[in-house]
């Protein structure tokens, strides 16, 4: 039987009832990233955000991202470099003694919005970040974009690496995500979603933007949790993988 890891970002509401929602979601994923104060979250939710996903029996994670609540981190900040390492650091140790709290272990990290992306794109900024993530974080493994400069800069500091892949993204010729901003680049039928899915989770070719052949796998699938559908969506990719023998963990 394939497995597949399923992932979304979680934790970036205000209050117990966006907890609530976000708990809804994580019996049909088996990973969850969590706010931890930089673009979202504050100690209630992130408090409820590891007892809702203890009790699911999911694996945690941080989810830092540039120090920007208005934009909700998906604006590039200029930042010092040695600034932006000090919250990263600082984001991460808020969530992991707020988890020691709640007897949760935490597994992973995954960078958030444009830091996310910024890193993928910039070689130097990658190196730094996984230097200060082996550094200080040694136990975490980072999740990042497969066949980007993340996955490379763990590989150089042999830190432990999930590859990442989108089920609602397409992907350029050179195995890159395509800019959102290019006509086509969401998918927005969840059918093609799940085509990408099944092709991810077993290696299999897809099509890329440009309509040439991909074929890679990946180690965890990101669901976007901020997609009002993100309920509706989780459930019915549970169902799919199961009836097409692949077991989410």
């Amino acid at each position: 039987m394939h497995t597949i890891d399923i992932n979304c970002d979680l934790g970036e509401g205000a209050t117990a009832q966006d907890c609530a929602r976000d708990a809804r979601i994580m019996p049909f994923i088996s990973r969850c990233n969590i706010a931890c104060g930089g673009h979202a979250g504050n100690a209630t939710t992130m408090a409820l955000s590891l007892q809702n996903a203890r009790a699911a029996g999911i694996a945690v994670g941080a989810h830092p991202g540039y120090p920007d609540r208005e934009n909700f981190g998906r604006v590039s900040l200029e930042l010092p470099r040695q600034a932006l390492l000090a919250s990263l650091c600082e984001q991460v140790q808020t969530l992991q003694k707020l988890a020691a709290e709640e007897g949760v272990t935490l597994a992973h990290i995954k960078l958030h919005g444009a830091l996310y992306n910024d890193a993928e794109a910039n070689d130097g900024l990658a190196d730094d970040l996984v230097q200060l993530i082996a550094q200080e974080f040694p136990d975490l493994k980072i999740l990042a974009l497969a066949n980007a400069a993340m996955e490379k800069a763990a590989q150089k500091y042999r830190h432990p690496v999930l590859r990442e892949g989108f089920m609602d993204r397409r992907y350029q010729n050179d195995h890159q995500l395509a800019p959102r901003a290019v006509a086509g680049a969401v998918i927005r039928e969840f059918d093609q979603c799940l085509t990408q899915v099944l092709a991810l989770t077993r290696g299999e070719a897809f099509a890329s933007i440009g309509d040439e052949l991909l074929k890679f796998s990946v180690d965890s699938i990101c669901l976007h949790g901020d997609n009002p559908q993100a309920e509706v969506i989780a459930r019915k990719l549970h169902t799919e993988l199961s009836r097409a023998g692949i077991r989410i963990c």
